[in-house]
């Protein structure tokens, strides 16, 4: 096959998904566009992963403006995973033990007044609605998608999450790397040459990781809120595209992120935002960090 026969293939192709969207896009109810018409409160629904949670806070905020945010999540939903990528919560995306663990966290945030189950409330706005949209949601930046959605926008490179840092782990490498989206031919062993680091995330991982730094220490948390506090606390971060880079990135410290080039789609923002997907490179920005 010579290259004008490849670029024919290739052109079809993309009229073809062109085809596609553009049908799929006729079948979509648009959703709610404009505010909600309590003075006090808006309401929103989420049934998904709590990183897609954290990364549809500036949406919730920009929908809400002055109104407190009350934030109803549904439990149980069967997981969006395949089996070999399985999520922590064994077949779920939501449990009662997530929203446990997420509520102290959201509700210490100016603007926030719930976090619940979903059950009967009122909903001005589904944040769940974006996935009826043909869109490719392996790409761009997970907070956009909602965005797109309804057609807001907010300042990615500021903060959209606060804590109180936690002084203990100022001096602490803290790192987070979930077994899903790890990226080809990247290695942490020369992690070891490093003191104080310390892993956040499923004991299974910290296991996993500790097998090649043997010096790694692992922190159990009680909550979500803790654990944004040890990152905030922390001399920097690193982490994959799991739910501890999200508050990373939510917080804004200093952070290293590990890029699943087939799912590309957190996109760290604003000052101090590393990421990488090769290993020099990803040596050459934890000695640089570590060095300041």
């Amino acid at each position: 096959m010579n290259i004008f026969q490849r670029l024919n293939i290739a052109l079809f192709k993309e009229e073809a998904k062109r085809k596609l969207f553009t049908k799929a896009l006729s079948t979509v109810s648009q959703p709610n566009l404009y505010p909600a018409t309590d003075p006090d409160a808006v309401h929103f629904k989420h049934f998904g992963l709590v990183g897609d949670i954290i990364y549809a806070i500036p949406a919730m905020k920009a929908l809400a403006g002055e109104k407190k945010i009350h934030l109803h999540l549904q439990i149980n939903q069967k997981s969006l995973y395949k089996k070999s990528m399985q999520h922590a919560n064994k077949g779920k995306i939501l449990t009662e033990k997530s929203i446990e663990m997420l509520a102290p966290l959201l509700l210490s945030q100016p603007g926030f007044a719930a976090c619940d189950i979903l059950t009967n409330q009122k909903i001005d706005y589904d944040l769940d609605e974006f996935r009826k949209f043909p869109f490719d949601y392996n790409t761009n930046h997970i907070c956009r998608w909602y965005f797109h959605m309804y057609g807001i926008t907010a300042d990615l490179s500021k903060p959209w999450l606060t804590v109180t840092p936690d002084p203990n782990f100022n001096n602490e490498i803290v790192i987070a790397r979930s077994f899903r989206y790890r990226a080809p031919g990247i290695q942490y062993n020369f992690l070891k040459t490093y003191p104080n680091l310390t892993f956040v995330g499923l004991k299974e991982e910290y296991e996993d990781l500790k097998q090649t730094i043997p010096a790694l220490k692992y922190k159990a948390i009680t909550d979500f809120l803790e654990l944004a506090q040890i990152i905030a606390g922390c001399k920097f971060f690193i982490g994959n595209q799991s739910f501890p880079f999200a508050l990373a990135e939510a917080l804004k410290v200093k952070r290293v992120l590990e890029v699943c080039f087939e799912c590309p789609n957190v996109i760290p923002e604003g000052a101090d935002a590393y990421d990488f997907c090769y290993q020099p490179q990803f040596e050459k920005i934890v000695k640089g960090l570590n060095e300041k």
